[in-house]
């Protein structure tokens, strides 16, 4: 099965968006391993507000299958990405986690990370950790309904004070599940 791999940038409060949907705090002077994330990935999941920021620059993001979870909007002519609806979530992603390929970025936003972990459905966390405090916003985690464990992978701090960490979840389990002995 395919990584989903949510890749996000965070400010030090736990913010995606500062209060108005901005995201002009997040740094863009250097690399910061895109590069090499791209190289792995081939596929970003997107939910439909986070889209529509993007929509227009999507020549930014060289991966070839976009996947947009909506059940709102329709790719115009000759624009390059699919459209998943709400009835179609589990069919459709569990064919693509299962099909050949490189990672699957899970891009955002706020509500479509909540689905996938609640699903359990994400692998890792790539997370952009910005030295700013926003103080309001949109926070990272929202209606996550169970606790979720994670290993440090890797974490490489860069000069302009950003922090840079990458956590495998653990494996789940329910206790209610387990057998009685």
């Amino acid at each position: 099965m395919r990584k989903v791999i949510m890749n996000l940038a965070v400010s030090l409060d736990g913010f995606i968006e500062g209060p108005n949907g901005e995201y002009d705090w997040c740094f863009a002077d250097q690399d910061y391993g895109m590069e090499a994330f791209y190289s792995n990935t081939d596929t970003m999941f997107i939910g439909r507000k986070s889209f529509e920021m993007i929509r227009n620059d999507l020549d930014m993001f060289p991966v070839p299958n976009i996947y947009v979870f909506s059940d709102s909007i329709s790719p115009e002519e000759g624009e390059r990405f699919h459209v998943i609806r709400r009835d179609n979530f589990d069919a459709a992603v569990d064919q693509i986690l299962n099909a050949e390929g490189g990672d699957i970025w899970l891009f955002g936003g706020a509500e479509l990370v909540s689905i996938f972990m609640n699903k359990r459905l994400v692998s890792e966390l790539l997370l952009a950790i910005h030295p700013i405090v926003l103080g309001e916003g949109k926070p990272l985690f929202q209606e996550i309904k169970s606790r979720v464990q994670l290993n440090l992978l890797e974490s490489i701090p860069y000069d302009t004070g950003l922090l840079q960490v990458r956590y495998e979840l653990k494996p789940w389990f329910n206790p209610e599940t387990l057998p009685l002995l």
